[in-house]
């Protein structure tokens, strides 16, 4: 039986809580990736270019100044590639 006193005391319901949450979060991840290929399925369909969509939602989650540092460095790059 746990230490009511012992903040680290295991207890089997706690325990089990905590793991049917992880799992069900996990079952949740991957309904949402599901969706997501369904989408790009979709849009692929219409004719977009998801690999272009998925480029694009990238970009779009990282900050402006980050964006910009990137995109420059990328030219500064191309250049002496001469691919510019």
């Amino acid at each position: 039986m746990p230490d009511a006193s012992d903040p680290y005391a295991v207890t089997a319901d706690e325990l089990k809580q905590f793991i049917e949450r992880y799992e069900q979060l996990e079952a949740e991840k991957k309904d949402v990736a599901d969706q997501q290929k369904e989408l790009m399925a979709e849009a692929k369909g219409r004719g977009y270019d998801t690999r272009a969509m998925r480029k694009i939602v990238a970009l779009r989650k990282k900050k402006p100044d980050e964006l910009a540092e990137e995109e420059a460095v990328l030219e500064v790059y191309k250049q002496a590639l001469g691919m510019i």
